[in-house]
């Protein structure tokens, strides 16, 4: 595989400026909502199975749920589920909205043995009801070191300070005496699932925020996870933050996702990505769009509701990046450019 740089310039955002751009398609969002799909942090299965399938027919416009989910992938692609994990056992992507979308996948004609679900860490998967080697599917955590590509870099002038599992990090006993050599990086490596494994993808982000970058949502769950000394890029600076457009344009990322699907059977507004049962309700809603950007807009507009009701502060503005997005045409930012469709039953 040729190398694959990703270079950030200040220069870029202002350059769009100068340039009329034509205005973007509306995007649509559709949103199911069932008060019986959840109650006491335990999902039911056979309601949150409906909900996935009604989203996926809304959104492909196709007559079953087979041709639906075919008309995303060809059974020649090799498909991903990128979940979020980082919650544990309460906030990890729910169980049964993962396999209702494998069992559409097979449907298509998909093997179920020949599906990745991932994240970069699966630390917390059992506790929340995920059973390896009985699922059916592939189970996989972005392996230390090994699991990123040492071809696939970006590079961003922002540094960062590398730790164990990175790729370029270097232990203390291999670091010559007296050399001025330290562990900082400005680049970054795509994790080999992104890169060589997968050649379709279904996002399935949490409804989170995420204290660091606004949202832990569609752009999010498809960048930060997927590459190593990602900690530059989630320090709460504005550059760090818009820098996550520029990563999810990296073709390995954006031509892969062919449908975001955002579980917001729990959502939690404040101490995300990671749990904080206190900041959490039973929101028993799913949302999905094709564009990542209108999705991570309409649950951060929500998500900020929560949070002036228990009167914290608004965090929409760690998340400049979704405004970025726009202009490199990721998606539709404005509110008046963006549909809800809710879904009735």
């Amino acid at each position: 595989m040729r190398n694959v740089a990703l270079v950030f310039f200040c220069a870029i955002s202002s350059g769009l400026g100068q340039t009329p751009q034509p205005a973007p398609t509306p995007s649509i969002v559709y949103a199911v909502h069932n008060s019986d799909a959840i109650k006491d942090y335990k999902t039911n299965s056979r309601v949150v199975h409906e909900m996935v399938d009604r989203l996926v027919l809304a959104a492909t416009g196709q007559s079953d749920v087979a041709k639906a989910w075919g008309s995303l992938v060809s059974p020649k692609d090799r498909v991903g589920i990128k979940i979020s994990a980082a919650g544990g056992e309460l906030f990890t992507t729910h169980h049964d909205v993962v396999n209702a979308i494998v069992d559409g996948l097979v449907a298509a004609g998909h093997p179920r043995s020949s599906i990745i679900v991932w994240d970069r860490s699966l630390g917390g998967i059992k506790d929340a009801g995920y059973h390896v080697g009985i699922d059916g599917y592939q189970l996989r955590a972005v392996m230390p070191r090994e699991g990123y590509d040492p071809k696939a870099v970006l590079s961003a002038p922002l540094m960062g300070q590398l730790i164990w599992g990175d790729l370029d990090y270097l232990e203390a006993r291999r670091i010559p005496i007296l050399s001025d050599t330290d562990n900082t990086s400005n680049v970054s490596h795509f994790s080999k699932i992104v890169t060589a494994e997968v050649t379709k993808v279904i996002n399935v982000p949490v409804m989170s925020i995420s204290e660091t970058n606004g949202i832990a949502g569609c752009i999010y769950n498809m960048t930060i996870p997927n590459i190593d000394n990602w900690r530059r890029f989630a320090q709460g600076s504005r550059f760090g933050s818009e820098s996550l457009a520029e990563i999810y344009a990296n073709p390995l990322l954006a031509k892969k996702v062919v449908f975001n699907l955002m579980d917001g059977l729990i959502a939690q507004y404040a101490g995300g990505p990671q749990s904080q049962p206190n900041y959490a309700t039973h929101h028993a809603t799913l949302y999905a769009s094709r564009d990542p950007v209108a999705l991570d807009v309409v649950a951060l507009k929500r998500l900020e509701q929560w949070r002036a009701r228990a009167s914290l502060p608004a965090i929409g503005r760690l998340a400049t990046y979704l405004s970025f997005a726009s202009e490199l045409g990721l998606g539709n930012s404005a509110l008046n450019r963006i549909e809800v469709k809710n879904i009735e039953r």
